[in-house]
């Protein structure tokens, strides 16, 4: 177990001293959540169809975008995986004595940390925006541990995509395939009822829709979640050993 963890610290360390020496993409997929929330926000705020209860449709709307900029992160991180097998670091990695599921784990804690950064703009830009955010600390800290669980998620699902096509072409392809369907297919700017029914059987197997489930009823005031956060984070953590699963029996096909 201790190695585990000193093997794991030690990559997502690596990662993060990557982005504090190039904060430039970070910044970039930021922007993209901040217009949703600004723009697309407060057009579809005016829209009567919605039925929402009693929450404004801005604050119904942020932690969908927050698990959209979760999302959008954490499923191209895979093409970092690419680029570091073609710079030889991944061949590196894996003759070293360190531990397979360590070099996977680390990865997924790192995209954790950075979903963590886009979560603080994300809150910034939504008190701005005079959204009612719960700021209790156990809701925070409930938050930020779902903002970490979904970036594992969905950073690990990255990288068993980039063990299977290899190549930043293909990849990039089938990156943005996934993100939009994953995205709309869920509860992010809709509830559930109002989808229709093979859309909302669609929903139920997304994990995006329990981690915007869980982050609606943590961040704003008055959210309402549809499952209970035990059924939340229960999917929500079973999808993530699953994937690490995955993720560590097929990292090693990335050196062939």
């Amino acid at each position: 177990m201790k190695q585990f963890i000193l093997e794991s610290t030690a990559i997502a360390e690596v990662e993060l001293i990557k982005l504090v020496r190039d904060p430039t993409e970070l910044l970039a997929r930021a922007i993209q959540p901040v217009l949703w929330l600004v723009i697309f926000g407060q057009v579809l705020a005016q829209v009567r169809g919605i039925h929402i209860g009693q929450t404004s449709y801005l604050a119904f709307l942020t932690p969908g975008i927050l698990a959209q900029s979760i999302l959008f992160s954490g499923i191209f991180y895979g093409i970092a995986i690419i680029w570091e097998r073609d710079l030889g670091v991944v061949h590196k990695l894996l003759v070293s004595p360190a531990l397979r599921i360590s070099l996977v784990f680390g990865k997924a804690l790192s995209a954790g940390f950075r979903g963590i950064i886009q979560a603080i703009i994300i809150y910034v830009v939504a008190f701005l925006m005079h959204v009612e955010l719960r700021l209790e600390p156990l809701a925070i800290l409930a938050m930020l541990g779902s903002v970490m669980l979904g970036s594992g998620i969905f950073a690990t699902f990255s990288l068993i995509i980039a063990c299977i096509v290899k190549t930043r072409e293909r990849f990039m392809g089938i990156g943005q395939l996934l993100t939009m369907p994953m995205f709309f297919a869920s509860n992010a700017i809709y509830p559930l009822d109002l989808m229709p029914h093979w859309i909302q059987v669609i929903a139920k197997i997304n994990p995006l829709t329990y981690l915007i489930d869980a982050l609606r009823g943590l961040v704003i005031i008055g959210g309402e979640n549809v499952y209970s956060y035990a059924v939340d984070f229960g999917v929500l953590g079973g999808t993530f050993v699953v994937l690490l699963w995955i993720a560590v029996w097929l990292y090693p096909s990335l050196a062939e």
